[in-house]
């Protein structure tokens, strides 16, 4: 890589220019932002769970198959509210924000935390590709509906006892009577509802607009673990439209595909202060 003051301006440049930023987010942004999902904060909040089912963080703890509706509902009660409804704003949030809010911009990420739209991001310019904390639906799938949680999560933290929800506030769907489920992206029953299509229209009509034009793709902390959403759509975009530049913020994978790279400008640089001299 460049020196990164060259670097630097480079990308101040290109955003200055543009007539147009789409921001792609993975989970890199939410962690350089400072949400924990392991060490000493995962500890600290899930003693009881860990001790009990020997879970070592919360991204493979969610995966884990209770073997009861009403201890997976305590454990998802507890995470839904720490990093869905309890987490304030976080600054590196507020800063990626104040940077594109003069432009004409829109956002596509695979982050479920809702802290695009706490720090005064319009919701009808996030498309939510794998669902939101704050959102449930059949666990089958069976209707194209989601359903908001945080008065259901709230009753669930009051009555908690020994692990287990009560069994009368455990949640079924209103159509077929199974059980219901997060409104995660983690398997073919995950439910794309209204709002969902509204967004992914709202997406494709916002890259059909600016095809050809000066349109520059903020991608900040996407990986390997779903990159055909954003990473290879976003290199792919680059190749095939001559105006259209990337800016890869990545602290693991900054690399860039070799037939892009000249239009391409690569940071592994703490997030949270490259989004600061961006701003500068």
């Amino acid at each position: 890589m460049e020196d990164y003051a060259i670097r630097l301006e480079n990308a101040k440049e290109v955003l200055q220019n543009a007539e147009a930023i789409l921001i792609g987010a993975g989970a890199g942004l939410s962690t350089a932002a400072g949400l924990e999902y392991s060490g000493e904060s995962f500890q600290r909040n899930y003693p009881e769970f860990i001790q009990k089912y020997h879970f070592t963080d919360l991204y493979t703890a969610s995966f884990y198959n209770f073997p009861t509706q009403e201890e997976k509902w305590a454990f998802w009660a507890r995470l839904i509210q720490q990093n869905r409804f309890n987490e304030k704003p976080l600054e590196l949030y507020q800063k990626l924000y104040h940077l594109v809010k003069a432009k004409e911009y829109f956002v596509i990420t695979t982050n479920v935390d809702g802290q695009f739209e706490k720090v005064g991001f319009p919701p009808e310019k996030l498309f939510l590709v794998q669902g939101d904390y704050s959102l449930l639906q059949c666990e089958e799938g069976c209707h194209n509906k989601t359903y908001y949680n945080e008065n259901l999560v709230k009753r669930w933290l009051k009555e908690t006892k020994d692990g287990r929800i009560p069994t009368e506030l455990v949640p079924k769907c209103p159509v077929c009577g199974k059980n219901m489920d997060m409104n995660l992206r983690k398997d073919a029953n995950f439910v794309q509802d209204e709002h969902w299509y509204k967004q992914a229209e709202k997406y494709e009509a916002f890259l059909q607009k600016y095809q050809g034009k000066n349109l520059v793709l903020l991608e900040i902390g996407v990986g390997f673990n779903t990159p055909s959403i954003i990473r290879f759509p976003f290199e792919n975009m680059v190749y095939h439209n001559v105006k259209t530049i990337l800016i890869r913020i990545n602290k693991d994978y900054p690399f860039v595909s070799e037939e892009i790279r000249n239009k391409a400008i690569s940071f592994q640089e703490d997030v949270s202060s490259m989004i600061e001299d961006l701003s500068l």
